[in-house]
């Protein structure tokens, strides 16, 4: 089947009828067994986008899935979220059916309408990153997920009352926030892939700085990130928590470190040197510099003199 096919699944209705699920309980939100969902070759070997929040946990013995272009292992737990609207795949890579456990929670944006959820959800920076920048779980993280989840099954499965959706909603807040932190727990676990990351960065920084691709001018985020094959999302989060700056500061301070080097040795004029660094105005230039430096080029360049 065709890897570019995206196939839009606009309810959680439709998502269980496609994998052969009971209706769900509610039409806004869905929380259900991993271990019973259907997965034919037909489905998986298509690209998706759904028109809701997808949070999942997931572990499948012995089995390993592509996603994206990572294979995973899921003897241990796995925790992927996906917003509305972001185009995914999953491909399974095993010959033999083998057995799986987990949950997954859908969430309908409909349902968060007038709570505070609804606009601070999208502060949580994970469910832009890629698929293949899943949250990876030890024991003791997965147990503290679960518990909330069954929590939330408490609600979801009851017979609801003024205070169900209230409650489900605080859960969900409380599930995100302890996601947070551990993907903070990951970029620190990871400092050493991390570190190479930030390596390739600035290596591809020292690249674009040191020839004439700066005249064209600067390096967004996103470029950054695609040639590091990892989300924008992704790479700033990780740069934050590893150095303190997010992958756009990145950018400004090489770009300052370049701009003092060159006003330090060389004769150009300011506005050459702004034109050299990919600035179509000088004041442009000058005021980056300032609300980096304290200091105007030229201030900065009568030290020298």
């Amino acid at each position: 089947m065709s890897q570019n096919k995206v196939h839009r699944v606009k309810s959680i209705k439709e998502f269980h009828q496609m994998k052969g699920l009971p209706s769900p309980q509610h039409p806004l939100i869905s929380l259900f067994d991993y271990s019973t969902v259907a997965c034919s070759d037909d489905v998986n070997h298509k690209n998706f986008v759904f028109d809701f929040y997808h949070i999942s946990i997931k572990r499948s013995i012995s089995a390993k899935y592509k996603y994206g272009q990572n294979h995973y292992d899921f003897d241990d737990g796995v925790m992927f979220f996906i917003a509305p609207n972001q185009i995914f795949g999953i491909e399974p890579i095993a010959e033999i059916a083998t057995p799986k456990s987990g949950w997954v929670l859908m969430i309908h944006p409909d349902f968060l309408w007038n709570t505070s959820l609804a606009k601070t959800i999208k502060q949580y920076e994970f469910f832009d990153y890629a698929v293949n920048e899943a949250l990876f779980l030890s024991e003791k993280e997965e147990a503290i997920l679960n518990t909330i989840v069954k929590n939330i099954e408490q609600e979801y499965t009851g017979n609801p009352d003024k205070f169900s959706q209230s409650i489900i909603i605080s859960q969900i807040e409380t599930l995100l926030n302890y996601s947070d932190r551990f993907y903070q727990r990951q970029f620190i676990t990871r400092k050493i892939s991390n570190h190479e990351m930030l390596n390739r960065m600035e290596d591809l920084l020292s690249d674009y700085f040191d020839t004439d691709k700066i005249k064209e001018g600067l390096p967004s985020v996103q470029a950054l990130a695609d040639q590091l094959n990892v989300s924008a999302n992704y790479l700033s989060a990780m740069l934050k928590s590893l150095t303190g700056l997010n992958a756009q500061q990145h950018i400004h301070e090489k770009l300052i470190e370049k701009a003092k080097e060159k006003l330090s040795t060389t004769n150009l004029t300011v506005s050459e040197i702004a034109y050299e660094l990919g600035f179509e105005h000088s004041q442009s230039f000058s005021k980056l510099f300032k609300s980096k430096t304290n200091q105007s080029p030229n201030a900065f360049r009568a030290e020298f003199n």
